[in-house]
């Protein structure tokens, strides 16, 4: 008998529909990859499950007992625990990872209005013990790296003995130890009966733990897959076209120098190093998490300082002392996390898809102080028929778009003026295969410029890239094309 049972579920925002009719099955101690571009209806349907939304019509049955949650926390009593992408949300610095782990008893009524430091901790060395997970109770939340947060919102999502666990994108910021010390967790508490529901787009993390995978196109489930599962089949199911070899071939640069860096130190004890970029070439730096990718694209964005070295910039001296000095000098960047760095939040003003384009020429494009809509919506306009980019229209709320749509726009907002030097940290984060070749060609198509990519996806860089780097403590080191995957201990094993 399912744990889980979904039926004809439906549900429109307006005049788009996001779910046409989906349907789901999933078992005890099963884990079912959830698989979809972005678009596809994956996250309206967890927010379904998890009680934020409710469907417009459709069944669902928990344990052969109808299921309509319409809160989060009747979601989870009702046995069903969801664990989004970002951790921001679990904890906060100055907290310890008791205090995080029993942030939503606080909140509660029936939580004494008094409550002692020794019975967090009893209560919260409890909820570890209870999976079996191991953490420094007294340690700051802000201190945790990726993985250990994960856990930490693991543990409390678990903590109301949940039938079904749904985790989104969890390994997105995680590095290959971290992902595979997650993956036996997972394992472990698959063999316990623990159904799980996981989302990702990267195949090797289905791959690695997945029993069955489900694919969504269109609001609707359009093909299931068995282990071992056939991903090219899985993939062209998902964006409804046969999958072709995605490696571009790679482009020997021969015009001028626009980028320089000699002897350079990210960091006082790193070993120097030396890069040089070409107009017209796509190189990409790739390597695990902390090895210094996001500081090298730092350093060159005017964020952080060289410990030592020298940047040149068109055979000139670059020393940005902030972001607006190098987007003056010619040098644009798409940070890492587009949520924070590049889109205005939902309830302010100028959150359009043509306000996010136009944000940092907003100087250049208005002079004078007045502000009109006309060059904002040619450019969006111009965006969507040239990206692709799936959107009700120029003056759509950025946040009604999905992640890979949302990426888009950010590369939209740097292709709208001329530059030397494309800087793109983790472009293809939470960006579903269907998307990611549009932005890739979108990147290789410009040739009036280099581009500087950062990824800790060997695979990405091999797909995007004329010439791949290698980074580790810092320091850059060379590496073949075709080598690039066994030369990096990264994300998969």
């Amino acid at each position: 008998m399912p744990l889980l049972h979904v039926e004809n579920l439906t549900r429109s925002f307006g005049s788009t529909r996001a779910l046409a009719g989906a349907h789901l099955l999933i078992k005890p101690g099963e884990i079912v990859a959830l698989m979809g571009a972005n678009g596809a209806g994956k996250s309206t349907l967890v927010k379904i499950l998890s009680g934020v939304l409710e469907a417009d019509g459709g069944t669902m049955r928990l344990d052969d007992r109808p299921f309509t949650p319409r809160t989060p926390s009747e979601a989870a009593k009702a046995g069903i625990a969801t664990v989004h992408q970002s951790t921001d949300i679990v904890g906060a610095a100055g907290l310890t990872v008791a205090d995080a782990l029993l942030l939503h008893r606080f909140a509660e009524r029936s939580t004494p209005f008094f409550v002692s430091r020794r019975s967090i901790r009893r209560e919260a060395k409890a909820m570890l013990d209870a999976i079996g997970f191991s953490l420094a109770l007294d340690r700051d939340f802000g201190d945790l790296s990726a993985a250990d947060r994960q856990l930490v919102a693991i543990a409390r999502a678990l903590a109301n003995r949940a039938d079904l666990l749904i985790l989104d994108e969890p390994t997105a910021s995680l590095s290959g130890d971290e992902t595979r010390r997650l993956f036996d967790i997972l394992l472990r508490l698959r063999a316990e009966g623990l159904a799980i529901l996981y989302i990702s787009h990267r195949t090797a993390d289905l791959e690695a733990i997945a029993d069955r995978a489900v694919v969504m196109r269109g609001g609707r489930v359009v093909g299931s897959f068995k282990r071992p599962i056939d991903f090219p089949s899985a993939i062209e199911t998902m964006i409804g076209r046969r999958l072709d070899a995605a490696r571009p071939d790679a482009r020997l640069a021969t015009g001028p120098a626009v980028f320089e860096m000699r002897n350079a130190q990210l960091v006082p004890a790193s070993d120097p190093f030396d890069l040089l970029l070409r107009e017209g070439e796509v190189v990409a730096v790739t390597g695990v998490l902390g090895a210094g990718k996001s500081r090298l694209l730092s350093a060159i964005f005017g964020v952080a300082r060289l410990a030592g070295g020298e940047m040149l910039l068109g055979g000139r001296p670059h020393r940005p002392k902030s972001p607006a000095d190098a987007i003056a000098a010619g040098v644009a960047m798409a940070a890492e996390d587009r949520h924070r760095s590049s889109l205005m939040p939902p309830a302010w003003p100028g959150n359009s898809l043509a306000a996010t384009i136009s944000l940092p020429h907003l100087a250049k494009w208005y002079r004078n102080g007045f502000l009109f809509g006309g060059r904002e919506r040619r450019e969006a306009s111009d965006a969507i028929a040239r990206l692709g980019i799936k959107t009700a229209g120029p003056l759509a709320s950025i946040w009604t778009l999905s992640g890979g749509n949302q990426q888009k726009a950010v590369i939209a907002r740097w292709e709208a003026e001329p530059s030397r030097l494309l800087l793109l940290d983790e472009p293809f984060q939470g960006v579903d295969v269907g998307a990611r070749r549009d932005i890739i060609e979108a990147i290789r198509a410009r040739t009036d410029r280099a581009t500087l990519i950062a990824t800790s996806d060997p695979e990405e860089a091999h797909e995007v890239a004329d010439r791949i780097l290698t980074i580790d403590r810092h320091t850059l080191r060379p590496v073949a094309t075709d080598a690039v995957s066994s030369a990096i201990q990264g994300t998969y094993a």
